[in-house]
């Protein structure tokens, strides 16, 4: 079976391949859960994310952005004392301030979900790309999403960070032409 290149580096990158990475995510946690993660992958490989990632749900209270958007310095500290996540104080603060901003959107938009998925027009664009490397790293659509996070408050929102979530969160299916999962998630809804 073809995958993406990616995907051959361990079982746990195959896995998320096969089965998250291209799906599209409409929950409100979940994507928090990805805005959290693909923040705390700047600078480090997405296998070191995915094998702290229950480590991440345990100490961010599973992504409730209402009990985080709450969290005291003294919660910062025992966060930066945790070995089972990244120990970056930038990073957990983003988390903090990402879900205060995240609540105010929802409360605005009555959801994440609906504001978010905007930015692509409510479904996913459908690449067709031939290799890895046609596969760009921020699109104009990724670059008005960074610009209209960071406007409402949110931080580790660049451009290559939001392209990143939204290829996690099925807003674009990047998978490769050849791959299994280019056909099957382009066949989803039809």
């Amino acid at each position: 079976m073809k995958r993406c290149d990616w995907a051959n580096g361990s079982e746990l990158l195959q896995s998320y391949h096969d089965h998250e990475w291209g799906v599209e995510v409409h929950d409100d946690r979940t994507l928090f859960e990805f805005l959290v993660l693909e923040g705390a992958q700047a600078g480090l490989s997405w296998s070191t994310i995915l094998r702290k990632r229950e480590a991440y749900r345990k100490a961010f209270d599973y992504f409730d952005a209402r009990k985080i958007s709450r969290y005291s310095e003294k919660t910062v500290t025992r966060l930066l004392a945790n070995p089972g996540i990244i120990r970056n104080r930038l990073k957990i603060n983003a988390a903090i301030t990402n879900a205060r901003a995240f609540r105010q959107v929802q409360e605005e938009f009555g959801s994440f979900d609906r504001y978010i998925w905007q930015f692509v027009m409510g479904k996913p664009i459908r690449n067709s790309w031939r290799t890895m490397t046609d596969i760009p790293s921020r699109t104009p659509e990724s670059v008005a999403m960074s610009k209209d996070l960071q406007k409402r408050g949110f931080t580790f929102v660049g451009p290559t960070i939001c392209y990143a979530f939204m290829q996690a969160v099925g807003m674009v299916n990047d998978h490769v032409v050849d791959c299994f999962r280019h056909r099957e998630l382009g066949n989803r809804g039809k």
